[in-house]
């Protein structure tokens, strides 16, 4: 480990309250088991004032600096972000279609030393969250574009429901909505070998209200959360400021990186990357997407 990256995890985690700079110790291995038994329960758990609060400001300013970068564009899009012409049965919920208003800063406009670029990749940040996750080891995206990135959901905009294609997400809450913008999940509610469409339709129709929860973040929380399993969305952005997010994906593979149509959907631009990986996806599961 650099003296940077020592420097760095100290001046910005909480530290004295999340020890990871001791991953071993008895106050860091208590942090790490009650996130495990919270994921473990609801497939989601909150780290509150993880960053310093004398650096939440600076962390809300770096974030909305490159926020105009954000690649726009409404798209009618389903749960599974796949096609929505596919060949499903009419009841289907894949055939529930949303206009998707969120935007994605791609990782490759994320400057390295700002406070999200150092935690993304500083080894003793992915040790402790591959540690929350009950997981040997992380690895970073091998996608130049997707891994770290900014989620802006501007006014009258929202995250409409859809499942992660990542396993594990870490995302940072860097700017809140005046009103509006909060997080909603449905945990556990499809694993690796069960879709569960009928409790998936439920919650698209309205019906899922006691499936689903409604989280309070504050900027500079962690959370660690089990977005490939549990449905989840941000509600519309109301007033007059956009709402902020750091999204950490990593997976417990290496070599992951996004489909060209999936990368293009979010960024609008694809790499040579995506095309040479296309056709050889890195997966750990068969459900739709």
């Amino acid at each position: 480990m650099s003296t940077l990256q020592a420097i760095t995890l100290d001046q910005v985690v909480d530290t004295d309250r999340y020890p990871l700079s001791d991953p071993e110790s008895p106050e860091c291995e208590a942090v790490v088991a009650r996130a495990r038994s919270e994921l473990d329960a609801v497939g989601c758990t909150v780290l509150p004032d993880f960053i310093r609060p004398a650096l939440h400001e600076v962390l809300r300013q770096e974030c909305a600096a490159i926020a105009p970068q954000a690649y726009f564009d409404v798209e009618t899009v389903n749960v599974y972000n796949i096609d929505v012409d596919a060949d499903l049965p009419e009841d289907h919920p894949g055939r529930r279609t949303f206009q998707r208003g969120n935007a994605f800063v791609a990782r490759d406009r994320v400057p390295a030393d700002a406070l999200i670029g150092r935690l993304y990749g500083h080894e003793l940040f992915q040790r402790f969250v591959a540690g929350c996750f009950a997981l040997p080891r992380l690895y970073e995206l091998a996608d130049p574009l997707s891994g770290l990135v900014l989620n802006v959901v501007r006014p009258g905009m929202e995250h409409p429901w859809h499942f992660d294609t990542n396993e594990y997400t870490v995302s940072m809450l860097t700017q809140e909505a005046e009103s509006g913008g909060d997080f909603e999940y449905c945990p556990h509610i499809r694993s690796a070998d069960d879709e569960r469409f009928d409790d998936v339709r439920d919650v698209l129709d309205g019906r899922g209200g006691p499936m689903t929860r409604r989280l309070p973040l504050r900027p500079g929380d962690l959370q660690l959360f089990m977005g490939r399993y549990s449905l989840h969305r941000v509600s519309p952005v109301r007033g007059g400021r956009a709402r902020h997010s750091a999204i950490f994906a990593y997976s417990e593979r290496p070599g992951v990186i996004g489909s060209v149509a999936r990368t293009r959907q979010l960024f609008g631009r694809v790499l040579p990357e995506h095309r040479a990986a296309e056709g050889r996806a890195v997966r750990g599961d068969r459900l739709l997407d």
